[in-house]
C-alpha cells in the first residue's frame, strides 16, 4: 500500500470523472465556444456569487493573471508573510506585472487588519500600493483558515484606501467546511478569487479565477500572453465540473483523518503546532527532513521535506481510514529526535 501525503494535487480522476472526460461536448474554448468550459465557468460563478470565471490550468495563473489585471507597474501588493503567490510562483509579480510585494505579518496565516492599513502606501516617494491579496486558507502556516470578520475588517480598509482586494483561494472550500459556512459567504468581501479545482476538491487539472465581467474580459488577455489558451479543454473542464460539484462535501472527512494524523504525531513526540492544524495539512518540524522523508517512503508513506527541518503532510479523499492507519503505523514506529 502506497500513502501519497505529499500534497492533495496527487489525487487522480475518478471513474465518473473518466467517463465525462471522454464523453465531454467540445469547442475551441479561445473563440469561445467549448460547452463544457462554459458550463463550468457558468456554474463556478454561480456557486461563488460572482458574475463571471475564467477556465485556466492552474492556481498560480490565476493568482498572477488577478495581480495583472488589479496592478500596474511599480505599484505594490500587500499580502501576508508567507503568501503562495510570493514564496511559490517563481517572482511571476515581478516578472510579469513589473510589482513587488510588501508582506505584512500574520500569526497562523492571518493578518491583522490594522497592519494592513498601515502598510498602505500613497506618497509620491514610495511605491504606491496597487492590491492586497489574501490567502485562504493560508499553505504555508499550516493550511489554516482567515475568519470571516478579519476578510470583512480588511474588505473595509480595501474600501477606505480604493484598493482592490484579491482572495488566493486554492484551498478556499477547506476554509468554508472549517467555518461550516456556505461558500459564497467566504469569498463575498473580495473583488476577485482564484480557485483550485486540483485541490481538495479532485480535479486532475485546472482552477478557476472569478470576477465581474469587466474583471473577466480583461483577465483573457491576460491568460492568452500566459499561453492559456487550451483550445478543446472541455476535456478538463468536464472533470472540474464534478469537482465542484461532488469534492465540497468530502472535505469534512479530510480534516477529520488529518487530525487524528496530527494527535497521533503529536502524542508520539512530533514536534507538531496543533492550533495551526485546521483544515488538511499537517507541518512537522525535525532534524534531517529530506533523509527521514526518504526513509518513510521506503515503507510506502510519502511526505514533503520543505527545506531542511521542515515536513508537510496533506490529506485528501484518496486517503483512506486504512490509509491513515498504515500511515500512523509508519510514522510512529520510529520518532526522530530533536
Amino acid at each position: 500500500m502506497i500513502v501519497d501525503l505529499r500534497s492533495d494535487t496527487v489525487t487522480t480522476p475518478t471513474p465518473e470523472m473518466r467517463r465525462a472526460m471522454s464523453e465531454a461536448v467540445v469547442g475551441d474554448d479561445v473563440y469561445g465556444e467549448d460547452p463544457t468550459v462554459n458550463e463550468l465557468q457558468a456554474e463556478a460563478a454561480r456557486t461563488l456569487g460572482f458574475e463571471a470565471a475564467l477556465f485556466m490550468p492552474s492556481g498560480s495563473m490565476t493568482n498572477q493573471v488577478a495581480i495583472a489585471v488589479h496592478t500596474g507597474r511599480g505599484e505594490e501588493v500587500i499580502c501576508a508573510e508567507g503568501s503562495h503567490i510570493y514564496e511559490w510562483e517563481l517572482g511571476m509579480m515581478a516578472a510579469f506585472s513589473g510589482v513587488v510585494p510588501r508582506f505584512v505579518p500574520a500569526p497562523l496565516g492571518v493578518p491583522d487588519p490594522d497592519d494592513v492599513r498601515l502598510a498602505v502606501r500613497h506618497s509620491v516617494h514610495q511605491s504606491p500600493s496597487g492590491l492586497i491579496s489574501l490567502e485562504n486558507t493560508h499553505n504555508k502556516a499550516g493550511g489554516t483558515v482567515i475568519p470571516l470578520n478579519v476578510m470583512h475588517a480588511i474588505r473595509g480598509v480595501a474600501d477606505a484606501e480604493g484598493l482592490p482586494l484579491h482572495l488566493d483561494g486554492a484551498r478556499v472550500f477547506n476554509a468554508a467546511a472549517a467555518l461550516n459556512v456556505d461558500i459564497a459567504e467566504v469569498v463575498r468581501p473580495f473583488h476577485s478569487v482564484s480557485v483550485c479545482l486540483s485541490k481538495g476538491l479532485g480535479a486532475p487539472v485546472g482552477s478557476v479565477l472569478l470576477g465581474t465581467r469587466d474583471f473577466i474580459r480583461r483577465a483573457h488577455r491576460y491568460r492568452k500572453m500566459l499561453g492559456g489558451g487550451m483550445r478543446q479543454a472541455g476535456i478538463l473542464a468536464a472533470a472540474g465540473l464534478i469537482a465542484l460539484r461532488e469534492g465540497p462535501a468530502r472535505l469534512a472527512e479530510d480534516h477529520r483523518r488529518t487530525r487524528e494524523l496530527a494527535v497521533a504525531l503529536l502524542d508520539a513526540g512530533y514536534d507538531v503546532n496543533l492550533a495551526a492544524v485546521q483544515t488538511n495539512i499537517i507541518y512537522v518540524n525535525m532534524p534531517e527532513a529530506q533523509l527521514q522523508v526518504g526513509a518513510w517512503e521506503q515503507q510506502g508513506v510519502r511526505a514533503s521535506a520543505l527545506g531542511p527541518t521542515s515536513v508537510r503532510f496533506v490529506l485528501h479523499h484518496q486517503i483512506t481510514d486504512e490509509h491513515l492507519a498504515r500511515a500512523i503505523e509508519v510514522l510512529t514506529k520510529q520518532v526522530p529526535v530533536a
